[in-house]
Order: structure tokens, then sequence, then C-alpha cells
């Protein structure tokens, strides 16, 4: 029997009160992923999981809102993952994110891929939008397609529950082995005015950088431009998820889904400035509390290690280093063993293929 995993769902945010040189004067915030202005949210018990838990989740943007995403950089994608590629590369707008738990519907060949199209077509018609304004996700059992009849005859529940009261349904929606649902809403101003960034996210076992076993979605209410918020949340990404591990294993589905639906009502961020570099150093506290909760949740996990590297050339080879120590099995199995054996840390440190002064 794996020992008890650690409470993922912890009060401190970054140990850290810079986040790439911008002064953390945000503050957290209830709400969640319904925090900012303009969005909806609902989970429901849909009859996808053998359990009869909540396993069917919506995100509702009452406008369009700018979309962007970091995917899996897996070459076996589950039928989500290219949807939602094919849908931002041609146009990066969106009204809601549709989340299904039980059946990853990875692997699925033609018929999952038909899928995946009937799931937003039957989430649009409900909602009276185009399909080409819903993403969707999936998570569950690679090999599994969606239990797309009982998923059909949900979506007028799912669209009825929704309301800016259903972040925490939503939240526990989209897990499935988790221990606990994972939630933060932050609130800054930008021109004298509020802004607030929420998000979620799943995720527990098979997690390893460059994404891994992880789905997150992400609400915005500031105004900003299409090219600059899918460059943020791909930075945001690299300091968070793609920061993280627990087994070294990834996987099929993994997904990072931003909307900001510009419901702040701040004069829009449409280049690199003061106000997109606070807006960004939110985003980056977002990803990283939750990756960090992703992280503490793990299958097995009795404690989170956080690895902290100093003096390197550049943030890649830090990261690398990071990333090298983080995932060695004899650095975990000491630190599981309260055996402070910084030996190997200098060990894993040495292989990761960075190069170090001779005084190292």
């Amino acid at each position: 029997m794996s020992p008890k995993r650690p409470q993922a769902c912890y009060n401190p945010l970054s140990s850290n009160p810079q986040v790439e040189g911008i002064m953390a004067d945000w503050q957290q915030v209830s709400g969640g992923i319904t925090a900012p202005k303009g969005f909806q949210a609902a989970g429901i018990a849909a009859g996808l999981k053998p359990s009869g838990a909540l396993d069917l989740m919506l995100i509702l943007s009452d406008t369009d809102a700018i979309a962007a995403g970091v995917f899996t950089t897996s070459q076996v994608r589950a039928a989500c993952v290219d949807y939602c590629r094919q849908r931002l590369e041609k146009r990066a707008v969106a009204r809601a994110i549709l989340c299904n738990a039980g059946q990853a519907n990875a692997c699925t060949g033609t018929q999952g891929w038909q899928d995946a199209l009937e799931s937003a077509a039957a989430l649009a018609a409900a909602l009276n939008i185009s399909a080409e304004a819903v993403l969707i996700a999936s998570t569950g059992v690679i090999g599994q397609r969606i239990k797309l009849e009982a998923l059909k005859q949900a979506i007028p529940e799912l669209t009825m529950a929704a309301s800016p009261a259903g972040a925490e349904a939503a939240a526990k929606a989209i897990l499935t082995t988790d221990l606990v649902a994972k939630s933060i809403a932050l609130e800054t101003h930008l021109s004298d005015r509020p802004v607030r960034i929420g998000g979620i996210a799943k995720g527990s076992g098979m997690i390893h950088p460059n994404m891994a076993t992880m789905l997150s979605f992400i609400t915005c209410d500031a105004s900003v431009s299409p090219h600059l918020w899918q460059e943020m949340l791909g930075r945001a990404a690299n300091r968070s998820f793609n920061q993280i591990t627990v087994d070294g294993d990834t996987s099929t589905n993994d997904a990072l889904l931003a909307l900001a639906n510009g419901q702040s009502r701040t004069p829009a961020i449409t280049e690199p400035g003061p106000e997109a570099q606070k807006l960004e150093a939110m985003l980056s506290e977002v990803c990283v509390y939750l990756a960090k909760a992703i992280a503490r949740d793990g299958e097995g996990a009795t404690c989170l290690i956080e690895v902290n590297v100093t003096g390197a050339v550049n943030d890649a080879a830090a990261r690398l280093i990071a990333r090298t120590v983080a995932g060695s099995s004899l650095v975990k199995s000491a630190i599981f063993g309260r055996d402070p054996n910084w030996g190997r840390i200098a060990g894993a440190a040495g292989r990761a293929g960075v190069p170090l002064s001779k005084s190292s």
C-alpha cells in the first residue's frame, strides 16, 4: 500500500517574492476559476466514471475570449489535444472549455476523433455558439473512447448548472486519481482597475517535465492580444508545469488552456511593457501554485521537494539541473528515507549535461 499522500491544498504561494524581476503585489482571492469577471463554471456527474463521481466540467465565458494553449510533446496524442491545437491555429478565440473525466479518448483512432468533434458540437448547440468556439479536454484511461451518449445526455444539465458559483464543482469534476482538488485565484491592479486570474488543475501520476499527465485551465479578465497571451502562457508553463516531476512518465492528454475575456475593462495589452510583465508574473504565479499542488499530490508521495539552483549561466541551464536533481531516484530515496546525503544531489547535478566550474 502506498503511503498517504500529503495534502495538496496548501496556503503559501511562491517562496520567491519576485517573478522574473516583478515584485509580487497581487493578493489571493476566493472564487477559483470563476473569480475573474464574466466566467461561469459547472461540474456534474454524467455517468462517465463507474464511481458515480463528478466527471464532466464546463468553463464558460460570457463573451468571446482570447484563447491560448500548451500541450503534450508526446507523439502519441489524444484526440482532444489535436482538436484544440487545430482550433487555436485557425482562430485564437473561444467561449467554452468542456472536459470529461473517465476516458482519455487517446489511441482511439478515427472513431475517437469523431467523438471529440461530436462532443464539441453537442455543447455548442446547447449554448447556441459556434463549435469552433469550444475547446475540449479528456482525462482517464488511455485506449477508451468517451461514453458519448452519456456525455450528450448530460450536456443540458451541465449548461443549466453553469454559474459563477460553479468553480468548486468544476475543479472536482476533472479529477482522476487525485486526492484533492487544485484551485487558486489572484488579483492585482492594472491601470488602477482590478484584474483577476483563476486556475484549476488535475494531475497525480505520470508526471514529468515537458508536460505530463495533467490538465490545467486558466481564466483571466484582462484584455490582451492573442500572440502576447500565447507567449505569456508558454513562458509560464516553462516556469511551472514543465518543472515538476513525480515518476518520470509523461502521457497523451496534457493540456494547459487559458482564456482572457477582457471583462475587467482595462486597456488592451498588445505589446511587451510594464503592464504585460505584471500580468505575466501573476499568470506564472498561478501556474506555479497549481504545479506544486500537482507534485505534492503525486501518487505515493510523502513530501514535496523544491530544488533551487543559483549561479547557473542562464535559466535553461538552471532548469535542466533542477529537473535532473528532482527526477533522480537516488535523491528521492534519500529524502524519503530521511538520509540527507548531499552527494546524491551533487551526482545528479553533475550528470545534467550543464558545464560546471572547476570549483564545483
